[in-house]
C-alpha cells in the first residue's frame, strides 16, 4: 500500500510540473557561456556561411563548447544516442550552415514542448560558429 501511495505521489507532482511548463524534454538546462577570444567578432549581423571552417582556434573552442552544451542531447563526439539529432550527419559546406544557424536560432518544438532551447538566444555568434567547426572534423557520410 505504501508503494502505491508514493506512485500516486510521483503522478501528481510530475502532473504539477508538466502543468507549471516546468519540464522541457531535455531538462530545464541553461546554455553556458563560450570564451572566444582568439576568435575574429563577428558582429550583431549574422553570417549565412560559417566563416571559421578549418580554423584550428575556432574548432579547439567549438570541442570544448559542445561538450559543455550540445553533448547532453546530442552524444559525447556527436555521435547521437538517440534523443536528437546525429550531428555528424550534418551536411558539410554551407548546405549545413543554412539549417545549423536556422536550428540554433529558432530551436525546436514538438507539439509545444521545446526540445531544444534557441541557443543563440545564449551563445554568441562567434560561439555556435565555432561548435558547427568543431562538427566539420566529425563529418560522417550516412
Amino acid at each position: 500500500m505504501k508503494k502505491l501511495g508514493s506512485a500516486i505521489q510521483g503522478l501528481a507532482v510530475a502532473g504539477f510540473m508538466l502543468a507549471s511548463g516546468a519540464v522541457w524534454a531535455h531538462g530545464d538546462v541553461t546554455p553556458q557561456a563560450v570564451d572566444t577570444s582568439g576568435l575574429e567578432q563577428l558582429g550583431t549581423e549574422w553570417r549565412d556561411e560559417n566563416p571559421y571552417r578549418g580554423n584550428p582556434r575556432a574548432i579547439e573552442i567549438g570541442e570544448s563548447a559542445y561538450a559543455q552544451n550540445c553533448a547532453r542531447c546530442h552524444g559525447l563526439e556527436a555521435i547521437s544516442g538517440g534523443i536528437a539529432p546525429d550531428l555528424r550527419k550534418l551536411e558539410p559546406g554551407v548546405d549545413g550552415d543554412e539549417w545549423f544557424k536556422y536550428r540554433v536560432q529558432n530551436g525546436a518544438v514538438r507539439n509545444g514542448v521545446p526540445y531544444m532551447p534557441k541557443m543563440a538566444d545564449f551563445i554568441s555568434q562567434e560561439g555556435l560558429w565555432a561548435i558547427r567547426s568543431w562538427l566539420d572534423t566529425k563529418h560522417v557520410d550516412e
